[in-house]
């Protein structure tokens, strides 16, 4: 996993690898007000009033590790049609498996023929780290991305009149209709 400038994670939380035990070790993360503040740049919103995490840090086979846990966040984001605030939940479970770089459990799971092989209900393939650090604060932050609704709207409010309401709105005129009467000759 490549990691990114300060400044493209404004929540940071860097575990040491080697520090890591066979016995999954509980992490409690908050984001304080300027982090928050990052935050709500990150992801275009109007604001991150909190963002927490409670994450279990442990080994995961030989050299790999495990973060399992779940992350809560509260924002405010812009209706869609109003952009009027509204208020989001987030409550989402986190599960990332990170082995290093060139291990050979990141390999890509190919058939017979050459073909990469992909189970849409099956795991994630492992992010790879580069290094002894894992920015847990950046998985905190790409879990809580994922779950924020990309339309959100105000309770009761809906699109009216645009395009997709009805087909016949859809038609347009046809640029030849005026010739259907004209005669040759006339």
């Amino acid at each position: 996993m490549k990691k990114p400038a300060k400044d493209e994670v404004p929540f940071s939380y860097d575990v040491k690898v080697g520090h890591i035990s066979a016995n999954p070790v509980t992490v409690h993360l908050e984001a304080d007000a300027d982090e928050r503040l990052g935050l709500a740049r990150l992801w275009n919103v109007v604001s991150v009033e909190a963002l927490t995490a409670e994450l279990q840090i442990g080994k995961w086979k030989k050299d790999g590790v495990r973060i399992r846990g779940r992350v809560r966040a509260r924002l405010t984001q812009s209706c869609v049609v109003t952009l009027d605030p509204v208020q989001s939940e987030i409550d989402e479970p986190v599960d990332q498996i990170f082995v290093p770089e060139g291990s050979k459990l990141a390999r890509i799971v190919t058939d017979e023929r050459g073909e990469m092989v992909l189970d849409p209900d099956g795991p994630d393939m492992p992010e790879m780290f580069i290094g002894d650090t894992i920015d847990a604060g950046a998985v905190v932050t790409e879990f809580a991305a994922m779950a924020i609704d990309p339309y959100p709207r105000k309770p009761g409010i809906a699109f009216s009149g645009h395009i997709e309401d009805s087909a016949e709105k859809d038609v347009r005129p046809n640029p030849f209709a005026v010739l259907k009467d004209w005669k040759k000759g006339e």
